[in-house]
């Protein structure tokens, strides 16, 4: 059944030999080129991805320190807006307290000035009265003039006293 050929076994280890050596040259090399470029290929993306992280997570500190300071700038514009506002406000009552003093003002120097004629015309009422009333009692008529330098006369008496 098994026979041992030594010819056999001879030509079977120079074509194992021959096929090893010329899979060698064909096959292992482009086999081997092919892995190494793979890894290397491998190894590039895992730079890449690296590097890709280490990016985003820049990027992602840098709109974090952006984002506080807009919401800082945000925050400062407001209380800049509150402060302008209460200014305002502050100007605001003190000019209407202004109006108002001086439309008081203005008011008690209408009253004053209309008192003083009220008084004036009082007076010159109260001078016509009392010159009647003096020209009815003396029954004596005393020109015009004179009877006005009487009058005045006697108003500055009362007005001094």
């Amino acid at each position: 059944m098994f026979e041992i050929n030594p010819g056999l076994i001879v030509w079977t280890i120079i074509t194992f030999l021959a096929v090893l050596v010329l899979l060698r040259v064909v096959a292992w090399k482009p086999l081997l080129a092919a892995l190494t470029a793979r890894e290397e290929k491998i190894r590039s993306s895992l730079q890449q991805a690296k590097e890709a992280r280490e990016e985003a997570a820049k990027l992602l500190e840098e709109n974090r320190r952006q984002l506080a300071a807009a919401d800082e700038q945000s925050r400062r514009v407001i209380q800049e807006g509150r402060a302008l506002s209460e200014q305002m406000k502050t100007e605001i009552l003190e000019k209407a307290n202004q109006t108002s003093r001086h439309m008081v003002d203005q008011a008690k120097e209408e009253i004053r000035q209309e008192k003083e004629s009220a008084l004036k015309e009082l007076r010159t009422e109260v001078a016509d009265l009392a010159l009647r009333v003096a020209e009815k009692v003396l029954d004596a008529n005393l020109d015009s003039p004179k009877q006005r330098e009487l009058v005045d006369s006697v108003i500055k008496q009362i007005a001094k006293g």
